[in-house]
């Protein structure tokens, strides 16, 4: 099978697991992966990734919509327990250049999140200068204690 040349997450895909660094597979079930984003200003931003290339929902297959919900749910519970977010934003909408690719954004909401931040304005860190986007041994740290967290669940 050939790889769309313009989508980033099926080059990452392609990629044998074991060799992706720790943030990049916090999660992979064969159906989906996880990984932390790499251009965020707020840490534990993390993506569930399908393994498939698919660009809409409508396009999954009843395995990969089944494994989706309690995956959702074991990364917002994770999310909770390891950065004490008082819940999880859940955002779709694979449009942005080179990322036409199923992908889910799952967002810890904090606490003492700002409220300029709150809600859809969260992509505003997305946005931040790479002087200000979370360094990879910290997402890496980040993407273990996750993943422990999920593993636990």
């Amino acid at each position: 099978m050939s790889l769309p040349d313009d989508c980033f997450p099926c080059r990452n895909n392609a990629i044998e697991p074991t060799l992706l660094p720790l943030r990049e597979r916090v999660y992979d079930d064969g159906l989906w992966r996880v990984a932390h984003a790499f251009n965020s200003a707020l840490p534990g931003w993390m993506i569930i990734v399908a393994r498939r290339h698919v660009t809409s929902l409508a396009e999954l297959t009843p395995a990969e919509a089944d494994a989706l919900g309690p995956l959702l749910r074991n990364l917002s519970r994770a999310l909770e327990r390891t950065l004490s977010a008082r819940k999880a934003y859940v955002f779709f909408f694979a449009e942005a250049e080179k990322f036409p690719h199923v992908h889910i954004h799952v967002v810890p909401r904090a606490a003492d999140l700002a409220e300029e931040h709150r809600g859809p304005k969260v992509f505003a860190l997305l946005s931040r200068p790479e002087t200000e986007w979370i360094r990879p041994a910290e997402m890496d740290r980040i993407a273990g204690e996750i993943g422990n967290a999920m593993r636990e669940a």
